[in-house]
């Protein structure tokens, strides 16, 4: 056995209780072969260093064109198509859980101009909505306000027709704002968190944009997928884009 002072002794077993978290066995074991030459460098060891997490992965970008489009509440629902009526899908949205509803409605503005069939997207919500593109807005003489979803306060409102009823909706008529729904880890890859701004560059032949002021929405299960409405689409003709980027 080898020849080691008390002090040396002392000094191993403080350091590997801390290494082996107070592991009686894993210090004696440590303890023996320190006395018979094996570890008595172990006093000074390093920790073993964390392993670097792997960094965010890129998630493919999906860029979609948000055509006009209503989102209703239960009540409103009934009182349009009937009692106990409840929404049908016709086709499902790219983000999980949200479709396009087989139901529409007639939409009057204040000078009396309508659009005769626009689409009805579930599920149902807590207030009723109207997304338009500006060009709608104009040729219903509506002049709704750019908005994120949901934020309400002090916007117009429109009457909708359905076939059982009639919905005259004081406020809840906006023009939403081009946004980019993201999950946090997709936030994590380009650095940004929910309420930031992005811009995203569309390349298209002798139509290529650089959109400023794109709305972060982060939330959880959520597909990375920026929404234009059609008169932005229409502008960058979006259907024959050769290349999209999303950056800050």
């Amino acid at each position: 056995m080898a020849n080691v002072s008390r002090g040396t002794i002392e000094a191993i077993v403080r350091q590997l209780l801390r290494e082996t978290n107070g592991s009686k066995e894993g210090v004696a074991d440590a303890v023996v072969a320190a006395l018979t030459g094996g570890k008595v460098a172990a006093v000074n060891a390093q920790p073993t260093p964390k392993a670097a997490e792997p960094a965010p992965k890129k998630s493919e970008l999906v860029v979609s064109i948000s055509a006009r489009h209503i989102h209703l509440t239960d009540a409103d629902v009934e009182t349009l198509f009937g009692k106990g009526k409840k929404l049908t899908k016709m086709k499902d949205l790219y983000q999980d859980g949200f479709y396009a509803a087989n139901e529409t409605v007639m939409l009057i503005g204040p000078r009396k101009r309508m659009l005769p069939s626009v689409r009805i997207l579930g599920p149902t919500r807590k207030e009723s909505q109207v997304e338009l593109a500006y060009t709608d807005a104009i040729s219903l003489g509506i002049d709704p306000p750019v908005r994120e979803s949901g934020k309400l306060e002090d916007t117009p409102g429109c009457v909708l027709v359905g076939p059982a009823g009639v919905v005259e909706l004081k406020k809840g008529v906006i023009r939403a704002a081009r946004h980019v729904h993201m999950s946090p880890e997709d936030a994590a890859f380009y650095g940004v968190k929910d309420k930031d701004m992005m811009k995203l560059r569309v390349t298209s032949g002798v139509c290529s944009v650089v959109f400023e002021d794109v709305l972060v929405r982060v939330g959880k299960n959520i597909k990375l997928e920026v929404h234009l409405d059609t008169d932005e689409g229409n502008a960058v003709d979006l259907e024959h884009a050769t290349k999209i980027e999303l950056f800050k």
